[in-house]
C-alpha cells in the first residue's frame, strides 16, 4: 500500500530553500533542488497516470483563479471542485468546474462560512491519487483517504479569521449587508478559527506563494511551507516600445478597498502636485475622490489594453498596502516600470530597492511622499526590470511545482 510521504522524507530527497527570485535583497528564500534529488526523482510531467483532482474555494475573478488556470492547463482532465463559479470561469476551465448546492443560494452563500465548510469537508474524492487544493479560505479543509495526496497551494491564512479581523470588522464590504456580516463573523470567529486550524493540518504538504505568506502559514498554522511564486501573464506587458519613449506620472490599479491603502497615494500625490491616475473601482472609491486634488485622475474600470499602455507609460507603479503576494505589483515590472511600495508583504520578493523600485518604511503620506521622490530620482533600467519579472511567467510556476511533486511523489512509492 502507498504510504504519506512526510516533510522529513522530503528534505532527505534535497528539498531546501534557496534564494528568494527578488535577487539582490537578503531575505527569507525559497525552495530549489538539489542535483541529487532531480537525479533520484521518477518522471511525473503532469502527474502522468494518476486520478488527479483540483479544489478551490469559490471561482469569480483574481489572482487566485489565475493559479487555478494553470494547474487546468497541467492538469486539463482533471475535475475542479468549488463552491461558486461564474459562467465566464466555467467556460475558461472548459467545463471542468464541479459545483454542489451552494451555487444556487446566491449571495447568502458569501455570509455564512460554515455552510462552505460544510460542502467542502463533505466532497466525495476518494478515487483520486493526487488532490490540489488552492485555497485562501476552506477549500483546504477537505478531507481525503489515506492513499490520497493532498497538496494545499495557500494564498494566505484565510485573512477574515486571522491576519485582517479588525480591518474585516470595520469594512466588511458587503455594502448595506456590513452590519449582517459584522454579526456572523463576531458571533463564529473562534469556532471558525479552530476549525481554520485544524483544516491546516489536514494537507501532507502546503506551499506559499510568498515567503511573507510562509511566514503567516508558520504564525497562525504553526506548519512550513515551500513557497513557489503564482504565474504571473508577464509577457502580455512586455511590448517593445519606440525610440525615446518618455515616462511621465504615477499610476495605481485594484480594487478600491481601505485595506491596499489607495489614500496614502492620492494624499501623497495631492500634497506635493504629482501626477497619479487612478485605476479600477470599489467600495472605497468615493472617499478616495474627495481626498484627491486637481492631479489625480480616476479612469474607473478600463480595458486590458489601456491598463498595459497606462503600466508601460508610468515612472512607476504605487503599491502602497500589505498584500500576501501582488500580482498587479510583478505586472508593472513586466512593463519595464519600477514599483513604490509599502516595505511589507509579497513586494519584499520582488522590489529590489534602487534596481526594480523602492519601499517606504511607515504607512503614511509622508513616508510614501519620500519614497515618490526618491523614485524620482532614480535613472531606472527599465528593459532590466521586465527581464527581472520573466522569473514569474507561468513556464517557471509550471517548473516549480513539478519538480516539487518529483520530489514527494517518488518518496510516496508505488501504489
Amino acid at each position: 500500500m502507498a504510504t504519506k510521504p512526510t516533510v522529513a522524507a522530503a528534505d532527505k530527497m534535497g528539498f531546501v530553500r534557496g534564494r528568494t527570485l527578488a535577487a539582490d535583497r537578503h531575505v527569507s528564500q525559497k525552495p530549489r533542488l538539489s542535483k541529487e534529488a532531480l537525479l533520484g526523482a521518477r518522471s511525473v510531467h503532469t502527474a502522468k497516470g494518476m486520478r488527479v483532482a483540483i479544489v478551490h474555494d469559490w471561482l469569480i475573478g483574481g489572482g487566485a483563479e489565475l493559479v487555478v488556470e494553470e494547474l487546468h492547463k497541467l492538469f486539463p482532465n482533471a475535475p475542479i471542485f468549488t463552491s461558486y463559479c461564474t459562467p465566464e470561469w466555467r467556460e475558461r476551465l472548459d467545463n471542468k468546474v464541479v459545483t454542489g448546492w451552494l451555487q444556487h443560494l446566491g449571495k447568502i452563500r458569501k455570509f455564512i462560512p460554515f455552510l462552505r465548510v460544510w460542502w467542502f469537508t463533505h466532497i466525495n474524492l476518494k478515487e483520486y491519487d493526487l488532490v490540489i487544493s488552492s485555497s485562501g479560505a476552506e477549500a483546504k479543509g477537505i478531507k481525503v483517504s489515506r492513499d490520497t495526496l493532498h497538496v494545499n497551494y495557500c494564498h494566505a491564512p484565510t485573512h477574515y479569521y486571522w491576519s485582517r479581523y479588525d480591518e474585516y470588522m470595520e469594512h466588511p464590504g458587503f455594502g448595506m449587508f456590513d452590519w449582517l456580516a459584522r454579526l456572523g463573523l463576531k458571533t463564529l470567529v473562534w469556532p471558525l478559527r479552530r476549525w481554520d486550524y485544524k483544516a491546516a493540518q489536514r494537507p501532507d504538504y502546503m506551499i506559499a506563494n510568498s515567503n511573507h505568506t510562509a511566514k503567516e502559514i508558520k504564525k497562525y498554522y504553526g506548519r512550513d511551507a515551500v513557497v513557489i511564486f503564482p504565474p504571473v501573464n508577464v509577457a502580455r506587458f512586455q511590448k517593445k516600445k519606440p525610440a525615446g519613449h518618455v515616462r511621465h506620472g504615477f499610476v495605481i490599479s485594484g480594487r478600491q478597498t481601505p485595506y491596499k491603502r489607495f489614500d496614502l497615494a492620492v494624499k501623497a500625490c495631492t500634497r506635493f502636485n504629482f501626477p497619479l491616475t487612478v485605476i479600477g473601482d470599489g467600495p472605497d472609491n468615493m472617499r478616495l475622490r474627495r481626498l484627491a486634488g486637481k492631479t489625480v485622475n480616476f479612469v474607473g474600470r478600463v480595458s486590458d489594453e489601456v491598463i498595459e499602455e497606462e503600466f508601460a507609460n508610468a515612472k512607476a507603479l504605487i503599491f502602497p498596502g500589505t498584500d500576501d503576494f501582488g500580482i498587479t505589483a510583478v505586472e508593472a515590472l513586466a512593463a519595464g516600470t519600477p514599483v513604490v511600495a509599502y516595505e511589507a508583504g509579497g513586494a519584499l520578493d520582488y522590489v529590489v530597492p534602487g534596481k526594480t523600485g523602492e519601499f517606504f518604511s511607515e504607512p503614511t503620506a509622508a513616508s510614501l511622499a519620500d519614497a515618490l521622490h526618491r523614485s524620482n530620482l532614480r535613472s531606472f533600467n527599465h528593459e532590466g526590470i521586465a527581464t527581472k519579472a520573466m522569473a514569474f511567467a507561468p513556464k517557471v510556476f509550471d517548473e516549480e511545482l513539478e519538480k516539487f511533486l518529483k520530489v514527494i511523489l517518488s518518496d510516496r512509492g508505488p501504489g
